[in-house]
């Protein structure tokens, strides 16, 4: 265990995802990115397993079965299972070159994603109240595109709920989207109090998959 606080994020920091090449961009994401993901990882996983009321561990993107393409974004996740975490609800802090994301997340692997599912098709309303309008909602954790919650119509839900029951690469994703601009990215013990509060708002959405 580290007992090093996070510092925050800089522009070196997003400047990774612009380098070219697997090799180098990995050996520039695990030397500047990955000790971060550790640290964040480490810090917050006594809260959040406090919060499930379960031990929640820590799962640092490795990009292992990479072998061309160079990673267009890497994160931490913490999940209830030591040895994974793809086949479980969980929660995710990561980073594209453009911005930091603070999410729960349901993949493709996962079989939960029929119950929550099932559980959006009769709730979705009360969802809309319990998250917040400015976090967002994705199909698809590898892009970087997603829609505002604000912004969704009816249909979405119901086509969503849909898609998680009876798809099998479907997937979902809600959270907080933090541009690589602000601020706060800067400020460690900001960040970290917002990944806190962040997770506490998106907990109903953790209980609604068991």
């Amino acid at each position: 265990m580290n007992n090093v606080e996070f510092k925050g994020f800089d522009s070196k920091d997003f400047d990774v995802f612009t380098i070219d090449g697997l090799e180098p961009r990995m050996d520039a994401l695990i030397q500047t990115i990955r000790p971060k993901l550790t640290t964040i990882g480490e810090q917050i996983q006594p809260y959040l397993a406090t919060l499930c009321g379960e031990e929640m561990y820590v799962h640092v993107a490795k990009h292992a079965r990479r072998t061309v393409n160079p990673p267009k974004d890497t994160w931490v996740a913490w999940a209830s299972n030591k040895r994974g975490y793809k086949a479980l609800p969980h929660f995710e802090v990561g980073m594209f070159g453009s911005h930091v994301f603070i999410v729960f997340a349901i993949i493709y692997e996962s079989p939960r994603k029929v119950d929550f599912g099932k559980a959006l098709q009769t709730n979705w309303r009360k969802v809309k109240q319990m998250i917040p309008d400015e976090f967002y909602w994705s199909t698809d954790h590898m892009s970087p595109q997603a829609n505002i919650q604000g912004e969704l119509d009816d249909q979405y839900w119901l086509d969503t709920a849909e898609r998680l029951q009876h798809v099998k690469k479907s997937e979902i994703v809600c959270g907080l989207r933090i541009e690589k601009d602000d601020p706060l990215l800067q400020d460690g013990k900001a960040f970290i109090e917002k990944v806190e509060q962040t997770f506490e708002q998106l907990l109903p959405l953790y209980r609604m998959a068991f």
